[in-house]
């Protein structure tokens, strides 16, 4: 079996300068051995319309299928968003309504890691709750410790959009340690 272990991420903020886009490229450098990053981008998906959600046919929209495509290749998935009216951000609800249809969603039973960041001085706690139904829905099994809700993000990436903060980048390590050891254990059948 290989040993390597492919991780996709997905930011859920559309926006150039993004705290959470910042965030989720610092995984690139905290990583675990042995695992891989990809992201996956959400900014050209199509508004869910079930009527060209036809897999038989092959008639999702390319933008859609390709997003698919690279979540399937994922052994876990890592989300890292801010939070819209103490929910989910539409356009990030948008694609995990894309992939989370049919019998080949690829969201099906896959190991997933939130994380996020807000301006603001309550961290992303309301966010990553609404998700939790979501993760019930689509059998996936989340990592719960450590949480990762980053408030006062703005103070916390420097001029160039690095995320600098040492301290929850430690936290950061460890959530991706537990999301390789949930995929690995769910790669063995446990």
């Amino acid at each position: 079996m290989d040993s390597q272990l492919h991780f996709v991420g997905i930011s859920g903020s559309l926006r150039k300068k993004s705290f959470n886009t910042s965030v989720l490229n610092a995984c690139f450098s905290l990583l675990p051995e042995g695992v891989t990053l990809e992201i996956a981008a959400i900014a050209d998906l199509p508004l869910y319309n079930a009527d060209f959600d036809v897999p038989a046919a092959n008639e999702r929209p390319t933008a859609v299928r390709e997003f698919r495509d690279i979540l399937a290749k994922a052994d876990a998935l890592l989300i890292v968003s801010p939070e819209y009216n103490y929910s989910i951000p539409g356009g990030l609800k948008n694609a995990i309504d894309w992939a989370s249809r049919g019998t080949d969603s690829p969201l099906l039973n896959k190991a997933v890691a939130l994380m996020g960041a807000t301006a603001g001085m309550w961290g992303t706690n309301k966010m990553q709750v609404a998700f939790h139904p979501v993760f019930q829905y689509l059998n996936m099994r989340s990592v719960y410790k450590p949480e990762i809700l980053i408030s006062q993000a703005n103070n916390k990436i420097d001029e160039n959009g690095n995320f600098v903060d040492q301290a929850t980048k430690e936290l950061m390590k460890k959530q991706l340690q537990a999301l390789k050891e949930l995929a690995v254990q769910m790669r063995a059948g446990g």
